[in-house]
């Protein structure tokens, strides 16, 4: 090692810690907030060491009862667009990394412009096909605009990983008699399977956290989460933070366990394609 790598080594690992720092902060100020008295939660400066207590959970469960039932919703919404999403980027992804033609390079194009396209804008045509397809306040209807929502990127991604994978593994599966589908099955998939995981980690926080569709295309029987939290910072008759901050804690933990747990795929899906095999 030379002399000059040490500081080098040591400004970067500084840099490092203050960027996980920053980003830690704001969480464990909610969750240990979520433990707090209301009295203490805003004093300053802040009481890192005081008597934990599961008042505001208690809270939560008497005062805003649906919150459990919407976080139900959020997971078989999620669920639901995960699996979906997953799927269908992974059939398109084969596709447009087997198959070149000028129609399937302006397709892509399309997907990626449509993706730029801002939520809202889509939300006002959309809502009177869903009101006459009777698919309103239904998971199905969120589940397929989650899906479609994030199907553009998860297939540029998994395209990515299928061109990684040698044709001639394509080539040998036929000599065997398999066909498309067999192929795709056994052969793709598994060894995509690393883009799959990292696409369906994506697809589940975006699903999990969305807020604007869920508003518009929901009222009642499939109500999210998120719809749940903004009404609590909205309250009439004032926001219990100390229950507010259990509720984010709660809604908090699925995520944060599924991106520790898949964050070497998390790393692999942003890096895909950035070197060759």
């Amino acid at each position: 090692m030379s002399p000059r790598s040490l500081p080098v080594r040591l400004l970067r690992g500084l840099g490092l810690a203050l960027i996980v720092l920053w980003s830690i902060f704001p969480i464990a100020l909610v969750v240990a907030s979520s433990f707090k008295p209301a009295r203490d939660i805003f004093v300053y400066p802040p009481a890192w060491l005081f008597t934990p207590t599961l008042a505001n959970y208690a809270g939560l469960w008497l005062r805003w009862p649906d919150f459990l039932r919407n976080l139900v919703n959020s997971a078989i919404v999620t669920a639901g667009a995960t699996v979906l999403a997953v799927l269908a980027s992974a059939l398109a992804g084969y596709v447009y990394s087997r198959h070149r033609s000028r129609t399937l390079t302006l397709t892509a194009f399309f997907m990626i412009f449509v993706r730029l396209i801002p939520p809202i804008v889509c939300t006002l045509p959309l809502f009177p096909i869903v009101n006459n397809l009777a698919l309103n306040d239904t998971h199905l209807v969120l589940i397929l605009l989650y899906a479609t929502f994030f199907v553009s990127l998860g297939t540029m991604v998994l395209r990515t990983f299928v061109d990684q994978i040698p044709k001639e593994l394509d080539e040998a599966a036929m000599v065997d008699g398999a066909g498309p589908w067999a192929i795709v099955r056994r052969v793709i998939l598994p060894l995509a399977a690393q883009g799959m995981i990292a696409v369906g980690v994506f697809v589940f926080v975006f699903a999990w956290n969305e807020f604007l569709f869920a508003f518009i295309f929901t009222t009642t029987k499939a109500k999210t989460a998120p719809l749940t939290l903004s009404e609590m910072t909205g309250a009439v008759d004032g926001v219990e933070w100390g229950v507010l901050f259990a509720a984010t804690t709660i809604q908090l933990v699925p995520v944060l366990t599924l991106v520790i747990l898949a964050q070497k795929y998390l790393i692999a899906g942003l890096t895909a394609g950035a070197t060759k095999g």
